[in-house]
């Protein structure tokens, strides 16, 4: 081994042994504020009995320390003992501390008693401590925890190691050992669930949120494939017109074709572009390739998409106001695919149920509102958080435009979107159409 691999072990065991160190100064000697939590449904009741467990114990230790020294020395032990509990719901630290330290007083104040006297501890303060130690346990680290039971039973059998009484009453030791090593486990296993708990759904939400972004980022690589394609059609029919509009004119002067060659040049240069960038986005996406040269769909084709969900049993009613016009291939294709989804999401949620779509042609926008009623079977599909919805905002919010889903208060669901157009038709046509179940286009 080099000596930089053994400088290197060496490091690591120092960090290892600075760890527990560290767990213990920061665990236990520290005097911050740490309340215990509410418990659920009980609430602030479990702290009530603790506070009324431990008037009761102030009887019992006061009774078992009576005539064990000076009554003001008594009378101060018992309270702190009885105390220390009631701090331990909020400052666990400190009131283990102090416990600790009554524990060894009372030792202390009782090694001359006679025979028969229980030493070095008492029943109430074996049960006052252990309340104690339990409430430590729950906050502190498992290590931190033992170290506090080592702590205790070394200061408990201090005076049983360096001056032992002559005659004492030993019994009550054991069953100190066995009820503080108890507490210790009981309350270090909890905290140890609690803390898997916590954790774990800390990772389900990071892995929740790391679903809703690669969903949102999938949904955004889709728009953009479909997007892409639009632009690349045009910009290949303006390298077309550039080449054949020279030969459209008789003897064209050399600017203009000067002109029209730098269209030319620059409309394949940038379909270049967009053709690699369509192949990093297509890059492993199967289901891509399939429709690598189809054309987007626009509104034009939504009577066929209205066809195709009725033939699959869902009775869809269409109407559309306004001034009928074309609009921007991004708003047709957006338009299309949030009335294609919506109606998706029907089939698979709604069984049975009677939909609505409504197209308002406004002259700044393009409202689209697809409503179901509430279905007649349970749906074939779980709900879930899939990418449909996702995909309609995201279309929406990209063209500047809202959308708003939910229940309707029949117990449906509505679906509305404003998208925001610019108007592109020379002669646009007033229509207030309506298509029905009974009345197929």
């Amino acid at each position: 081994m080099s000596e930089g691999d053994a400088t290197s072990v060496d490091r690591r065991w120092l960090t290892a042994l600075r760890a527990p160190v560290r767990a213990v100064r920061e665990d236990l000697w520290t005097v911050a504020r740490d309340p215990l939590p509410r418990t659920g449904w009980l609430g602030w009741l479990p702290h009530v009995h603790m506070v009324l467990l431990a008037v009761l114990l102030l009887m019992l230790n006061m009774n078992d320390l009576a005539g064990s020294g000076p009554m003001p020395m008594v009378s101060l032990l018992a309270a702190a003992q009885t105390a220390a509990p009631v701090v331990a719901l909020f400052r666990p630290a400190p009131a283990w501390w102090l416990s600790a330290l009554a524990l060894f007083l009372v030792a202390h104040l009782r090694w001359n008693t006679g025979p028969d006297t229980h030493w070095p501890w008492t029943a109430g303060g074996i049960a006052l401590h252990s309340f104690v130690l339990l409430l430590l346990s729950l906050r502190v680290r498992p290590f931190a925890a033992v170290t506090a039971l080592g702590v205790t039973l070394l200061l408990g059998q201090y005076h049983s190691v360096v001056a032992p009484p002559p005659e004492y009453n030993g019994v009550l030791t054991e069953w100190g050992l066995i009820c503080f090593s108890g507490a210790v486990a009981v309350g270090s296993s909890l905290r140890t669930r609690r803390v898997a708990r916590e954790r774990l759904v800390e990772q389900q939400v990071l892995t929740a949120g790391e679903r809703a972004r690669r969903t949102l980022l999938e949904e955004r690589n889709r728009i953009a494939r479909e997007l892409h394609d639009v632009v690349a059609h045009h910009m290949s029919v303006i390298s077309i017109q550039a080449q054949v509009a020279p030969r459209l004119i008789e003897d064209p002067p050399e600017a203009l074709k000067e002109n029209l060659a730098g269209i030319r040049e620059n409309a394949v240069e940038a379909l270049t572009e967009l053709r690699r960038v369509l192949g990093v986005l297509r890059a492993g996406d199967a289901a891509a390739d399939g429709v690598r040269h189809a054309p987007q769909p626009t509104l034009a084709r939504l009577d066929e998409l209205v066809a195709n969900v009725r033939g699959a049993g869902l009775t869809v009613t269409k109407e559309t106001t306004g001034v009928r016009r074309p609009l921007s291939p991004g708003v047709e294709l957006s338009a299309f695919r949030i009335v294609q989804e919506a109606l998706s999401n029907a089939m698979r949620h709604a069984t049975g149920a009677a939909v609505r779509v409504e197209l308002g042609y406004r002259s700044d926008a393009l409202t689209l509102r697809i409503t179901n009623t509430p279905p007649r079977t349970p749906p074939t599909h779980p709900a879930g958080a899939g990418h449909g919805l996702l995909g309609m905002r995201e279309r929406a919010a990209m063209l500047g435009g809202e959308l708003a889903a939910g229940r309707t208060p029949a117990g449906g669901w509505e679906v509305t979107a404003i998208l925001p157009t610019a108007s592109t038709s020379p002669a646009p046509t007033r229509v207030h159409a309506k298509d029905s179940a009974e009345d197929p286009v």
